[in-house]
């Protein structure tokens, strides 16, 4: 029983590390986001996306990552590195709304928020 236990979870985990992206030393392919504080707001951005790897350096060829955090105020913009994923954006404080898009293949869904108790949330699958 505990061999078929071990073996399936031995299976489990080289099935998820099959799974991975290889991203190489690119972490910025896939999704465009954009984050618009049109008054100052500040805000922070999560975004979760399926598990990658990418080459961080010499020592460190198979960084994992399937987390991208940023917050700040105004408005910001930048690339997931998959074309697949979801963000939550917060707003923390200041004047005016905050919003989030994300552009995939040349859809963009967007969600907007002027409220601190409520996220903004956008994805694609």
């Amino acid at each position: 029983m505990i061999r078929a236990l071990v073996l399936g979870v031995g299976l489990l985990a080289a099935s998820a590390a099959l799974a991975q992206t290889r991203l190489g030393a690119n972490i910025e392919g896939g999704l465009h986001w954009a984050v618009s504080a049109p008054q100052g707001a500040s805000w922070s951005l999560v975004c979760r996306f399926p598990p990658a790897t990418y080459y961080a350096s010499a020592y460190d060829q198979k960084h994992w990552i399937n987390r991208f955090e940023r917050s700040g105020s105004g408005d910001s913009r930048g690339r997931l590195p998959l074309n697949v994923g979801y963000c939550h954006l917060a707003k923390i404080g200041g004047d005016g709304p905050v919003g989030i898009a994300l552009v995939k293949d040349g859809e963009a869904r967007a969600d907007a928020t002027s409220d601190a108790t409520r996220r903004a949330a956008v994805g694609f699958s």
